[in-house]
């Protein structure tokens, strides 16, 4: 699976906006400063996370973006949809609309696999959890295999 550099953005933006009630809204300009993003790119980044309903921009002096509801109830997996789509595709078809004939068709129940996996771990943590630093048990099971960091 490759993670996009939109979506790396847009999570990283996400978790910008997490708040805990002491102040408004930000605005695109300080996210892209704050964490290096081309500001444009963010602005369109910030677009479709208004429109997946994860955000919302309030003009205005004090106008900016914040969370469209709290942290705890928006997943890294709502983020990465909202900007790219589906997480797991083949050839741009999600796994379950594919079928193989011959040699090729044990391919479909491994897509479907890797499809849940991303989707456990992606929809197992939400943004308040990355935030807090409290990443889920199984997340550090994951990362902690010394394999996990090397390339084969």
């Amino acid at each position: 699976m490759r993670i996009s550099a939109r979506a790396d953005y847009a999570v990283r933006a996400a978790l910008l906006l997490v708040d805990d009630g002491k102040r408004g809204p930000l605005k695109a300009e300080a996210i892209a400063e704050a964490q290096e993003i081309p500001h444009k790119f963010l602005e369109s980044i910030l677009n479709d996370m208004r429109r997946g309903g994860l955000v919302v921009s309030q003009r205005g002096v004090n106008g900016g973006y914040r969370l469209a509801r709290a942290a705890e109830d928006i997943t890294i997996a709502d983020v990465v949809r909202a900007v790219d789509g589906p997480l797991v595709s083949v050839r741009g078809v999600r796994p379950p609309e594919l079928a193989y004939s011959g040699p090729a068709e044990s391919l479909l129940p491994l897509w479907i696999a890797v499809r849940a996996n991303v989707r456990r771990i992606l929809e197992g943590v939400s943004l308040a959890d990355v935030a807090s630093g409290r990443l889920p048990e199984f997340v550090h099971a994951l990362a902690d295999d010394p394999a996990a960091w090397s390339n084969p």
